[in-house]
């Protein structure tokens, strides 16, 4: 008998689940706190726990993970150099440490417009080569003949042999800004997308499992693992996709929208007919748009480990993550009995850092490139949790505005500090951590508002609530600002939205939640069993999805029923007659979708293949079409894997 075992890494837990192959039963699944700097220690920590036994059966392995896009949210992905090759672009903002606009490119139908400058690709590539770790290429049209991008990645592999990728392979869209973009991104993300797949590789091959290994992208579908590591970028937003996947697998949805509540952040996402809906532009991260097909989605900075803090009254959610109290209390033995000991902060100083329930502890992160003070408070910051009040009194001043939030950017120091998760505890709703860690840094936050210690966590669970109804309204009301939506979910009018779809509910604490949420949306909301490790279902829910798409155009005007050109992923062919075109990009398309189909581990004789075809002419055109695309579209099940 065999099994899938999925596995989730998200930015607080890696999660894993076993699914066995004949009923796609869950048979086991468990949960392990995500690592830093060394992610193989998560992923090893939580393939431990599960069943040994099972786990010797596993024949399909697939991931998810945020890793990737929390890189690029944190701007920590690795130094690029960015070549464009031919016309200089608009917009000259790119996501690169250096750029440089190159002579060459071609023109709307692939002709060379101009002969490549390699003089000066040479002398750029000598120049920076000590300076990043990586080369993004982008041409003038590229999409359309690819060979001056394909001959600049030559020259660089052979004088710096570092990873270089090209825009044509990325996307066939046209779009010179965005395709450059993306490919920088793309680049930027390889190191941390090879760390987190080697972490994998390494743990399943010490462990003599002979699997396919595959990983889920942000469209909802997968992809072979070596695939991944040449276009990690495909991996961003695979967190949301492996959510929504798995609630409609544990749910048994085909139509739903999906809440997913996660450590960081809640994301809402909606299927239809078992599709997700897909952004009609390029997914956005980091502030650059990008050429990468994406699920639609809306994205909050609310999660369960979302700091709550109090200033002038008013209580504050997040948008920082901090480790909760409760969590930190299991970590550092004597934390509890420090919390309890809190001094009194002044009400008149508090900010997001300066809180009676907030501490500082040091992280495994090497530092590097600090200035001189933060040189000297991560010098006051140890392995045990340090309030800033402790800190202030080592240093006989007040921290300098802004170095604690610097530290944290970079990973050197972790925040502890009062959550939703803790508000759970003292509710009784949620204790699966230190239930008296929660209460004392109730108190203590409860002395700073109107509100004891149990209306303080109530209110904290309605504030949580609320944005989740706002998320979610918001993603299904794209049109409507956000602040009309919020107004109309709070209690000043006798109304109330309506959802004639299943809302499902994913993450941890969910269960929580699913009343209050009802109590303010009028919906069928629903926690099914195993939500709380919903994504790692999702990541072995991913099916084979490959889409290629050819382009056939006239040579020329002039002569329109002889000469046309194919445009193709692979590069640009020219044929004297259209049927010829037509047959040559169809069985082009076929043999791409094959080759993806079965480097997911699928059989050819398991794949669906659909062909279709769309032209432009004008009305009275008597001539082959103006514009042909072949599109090819091939879908299969990697589970199927596990039936044998």
């Amino acid at each position: 008998m065999h099994f899938g075992l999925g596995i989730d890494a998200g930015g607080t837990y890696t999660d894993a689940v076993l699914i066995r192959g004949s009923d796609g039963m869950i048979v086991d699944s468990k949960k392990a706190f995500t690592t830093y700097p060394d992610l193989q220690i998560g992923i090893k920590n939580v393939l431990d726990s599960l069943d040994q036994k099972l786990l010797k059966n596993v024949n399909l392995v697939s991931v998810s993970t945020t890793l990737s896009t929390n890189s690029l949210l944190e701007g920590t992905g690795t130094s690029v150099a960015l070549i464009i090759i031919g016309e200089k672009p608009v917009r000259t903002d790119f996501p690169a440490e250096f750029v440089m606009c190159v002579k060459g490119g071609h023109d709307t139908r692939g002709d060379e417009a101009c002969e490549l400058d390699v003089t000066a690709v040479e002398n750029f590539v000598k120049s920076t080569k000590a300076k990043v770790s990586a080369y993004a290429v982008s041409g003038y049209f590229g999409v359309r003949n690819p060979e001056h991008e394909i001959k600049v990645k030559e020259i660089i592999t052979k004088m710096t042999g570092m990873p270089v990728v090209c825009g044509h392979e990325l996307s066939q869209e046209l779009g010179a800004y965005e395709r450059a973009v993306t490919a920088v991104l793309n680049a930027q993300l390889m190191p941390i997308t090879y760390q987190f797949v080697n972490s994998v590789v390494k743990d399943v091959c010490g462990r003599d499992i002979d699997a396919r290994l595959l990983m889920l992208k942000c469209d909802g579908s997968v992809y072979n693992i070596e695939d991944a590591l040449e276009k990690p970028i495909e991996t961003i937003f695979s967190g949301p996709a492996a959510s929504l996947l798995g609630a409609s697998y544990l749910s048994k949805m085909e139509t739903c929208a999906v809440i997913d509540i996660g450590g960081t952040s809640t994301d809402v996402s909606m299927l239809r007919d078992g599709v997700p809906e897909i952004s009609n532009s390029g997914a956005v991260v980091g502030g650059w748009k990008t050429r990468v097909r994406a699920m639609k989605m809306e994205t909050s900075a609310t999660g369960g480990d979302s700091h709550i803090w109090v200033r002038d009254l008013k209580i504050n959610v997040g948008p920082r993550r901090v480790l909760p109290l409760c969590v930190a209390a299991t970590k550092y033995p004597d934390f509890l009995n420090k919390l309890k000991r809190s001094k009194v902060v002044s009400r008149s100083l508090m900010d997001e850092n300066f809180q009676p329930t907030k501490f500082f502890v040091r992280t495994d992160y090497e530092a590097s490139g600090l200035n001189d003070e933060e040189s000297e408070i991560l010098s006051m910051i140890a392995n045990e949790p340090v309030s800033v009040s402790e800190i202030n009194s080592n240093l006989r001043r007040s921290v300098p505005k802004g170095v604690l939030d610097s530290l944290i950017q970079k990973r050197l120091v972790q925040a502890i500090g009062f959550t939703p998760t803790d508000a759970l505890h003292v509710l009784g709703i949620y204790n699966k951590w230190d239930t008296q860690a929660s209460e004392a840094g109730a108190v203590n936050l409860a002395r700073y508002t109107t509100k004891g210690k149990y209306d303080l966590c109530t209110h904290v669970r309605e504030l949580v609530a609320k944005n989740m109804g706002a998320d979610l309204m918001s993603y299904i009301l794209p049109h409507h600002p956000r602040e009309i939506i919020t107004d109309l979910l709070s209690d000043k009018y006798p109304a109330k939205f309506k959802v004639k779809i299943p809302v499902v509910l994913l993450g941890g604490p969910s269960r929580a939640y699913d009343n209050e949420l009802s109590s303010l949306i009028d919906a069928e909301v629903m926690v099914p069993e195993f939500a709380d490790v919903g994504n790692a279902v999702g990541a072995l829910a991913g099916k084979g999805v490959k889409r290629i798409e050819v382009m056939i155009r006239p040579a020329s005007l002039e002569n329109p029923d002889e000469d046309f050109l194919v445009f193709s992923p692979v590069g640009r062919e020219r044929f004297k007659n259209y049927g010829d075109a037509v047959e040559f990009a169809t069985n082009l398309c076929k043999e791409l979708v094959l080759d993806y189909e079965i480097r997911c581990g699928i059989l050819k004789q398991d794949t669906k293949i659909t062909v279709s075809k769309k032209t432009v002419s004008p009305d009275d055109w008597s001539h082959p079409p103006l514009e042909t695309k072949v599109i090819v579209v091939g879908i299969g099940n990697p589970m199927m894997i596990l039936k044998e």
